[in-house]
């Protein structure tokens, strides 16, 4: 009888500590600015500012948000902690920018982070710079394997609000960061097969080029090889 007693004592406690476990906050879903597109500013902030508006959808688990908003053309890093899911900030008008938000719970330490979405503030400019390529494979930071020719596929994309994008130059290298021009492709090609050594961690980018000579160039990624 004692042995059973013991026995329902450490399922109850058992139990109790899985349900006061601690649960890591969700990641948000982003809602405006959307994706690659021209935002909507409310108002304007003196002649090279406007603010903008950042909403995004409320998370589980979450005590708070970091809203992260990067200049693109400066890397210039705005952020703001907030408990809401709607703020705004004053950024620079004519200038493309990416923003992330990160959830947060102060039972963890560890942050969640949203997909990052790139948009353009704009201004009186007639013709918009690319945004920066998205590198798409292999992730960042991840194990690529080789095909049995010894190759691997680097992926990308690219937009343009205005729509002409021309080419993409992409670079290559075990080096950081990557100088080696792999090769130039036009706007219709966003994937190259490159070959490799196993064992070895590589580095690309992609500057893209629209039809106005507009230049945007990606973040460097990085990749290790099996």
């Amino acid at each position: 009888m004692r042995i059973l007693a013991f026995m329902v004592l450490g399922v109850v406690l058992f139990s109790a500590c899985k349900k006061d476990s601690p649960k890591a906050p969700e990641k948000v879903n982003l809602i405006a600015p959307a994706k690659n597109s021209e935002c909507t500013p409310v108002q304007s902030d003196g002649e090279n500012s406007s603010i903008v508006r950042f909403t995004w959808g409320a998370s589980d688990y979450t005590e708070s948000y970091v809203l992260q908003v990067t200049n693109l053309t400066t890397g210039t890093v705005q952020s703001k902690n907030t408990s809401n899911t709607i703020e705004t900030l004053s950024l620079t008008k004519g200038t493309p920018f990416s923003w992330v938000v990160e959830s947060k719970n102060s039972e963890i330490a560890k942050s969640t982070s949203s997909d990052s979405w790139l948009f353009y503030n704009p201004g009186s400019q007639i013709s918009h710079v690319p945004f920066p390529a998205e590198l798409t494979f292999p992730v960042q930071g991840s194990t690529a394997f080789k095909d049995v020719n010894g190759q691997i596929q680097l992926r990308w994309s690219g937009s343009d609000l205005d729509d002409d994008i021309e080419s993409y130059n992409v670079y290559f290298s075990d080096e950081n960061p990557p100088t080696t021009l792999l090769r130039t492709t036009d706007a219709g090609v966003s994937e190259l097969t490159v070959g490799v050594t196993s064992d070895k961690v590589y580095f690309w980018k992609v500057v893209t080029t629209d039809a106005e000579g507009n230049i945007s160039t990606s973040a460097i990624s990085e990749f290790k090889t099996r």
